[in-house]
């Protein structure tokens, strides 16, 4: 860890990189952060773009994704999946989430931290990602990192 913000973590508490021993917690979470966005405003929309992870085995190996995981004695409390190919200049943060009993204690800052400096260390020059509209907490943690909106998508559906 190189960042002096993982020092605030009490003893057992960790953002590392995931393993393949984590793909059944990351499974598990992911599920949870799926069902978290069905209600959400655009949730919908964004699950129909984003298929879940099929085999996070085969995501942590394919060299193209990068994920890291929040734990708290060993057990998963969130995670961040980046998207860098080593050859672009911009990573892509796909899926960042922690759950809401590990939340407001910086795992998500780590989280973010980790992935921008993975991004630095390849020479890449830009992260981005997204929020849905009106999750605040999302948008907040991009905030603090310095990652700030450049464009805003908006769509509306014709056949509803």
């Amino acid at each position: 860890m190189t960042d002096p913000e993982r020092s605030v973590f009490p003893e057992g508490w960790t953002v590392r990189p995931a393993t393949a021993v984590d793909t059944p917690q990351l499974a598990a979470l992911e599920i949870e952060a799926r069902e978290a966005l069905v209600d959400a405003r655009g949730g919908a929309a964004l699950l129909a773009e984003q298929p879940a992870v099929d085999d996070w085995a085969a995501l942590l190996a394919d060299g193209l994704h990068r994920v890291w995981v929040a734990t708290i004695d060993d057990v998963v409390v969130g995670f961040l999946q980046l998207r860098h190919a080593e050859d672009e200049p911009t990573g892509v943060v796909v899926q960042v989430y922690v759950a809401p009993d590990a939340r407001e204690v910086g795992f998500g800052d780590v989280l973010l931290a980790e992935a921008i400096g993975a991004i630095r260390a390849s020479r890449g020059v830009c992260v981005e990602s997204f929020a849905l509209p009106g999750d605040r907490d999302t948008k907040n943690l991009y905030e603090r990192a310095g990652v700030t909106a450049r464009k805003i998508i908006v769509s509306k559906r014709f056949d509803r």
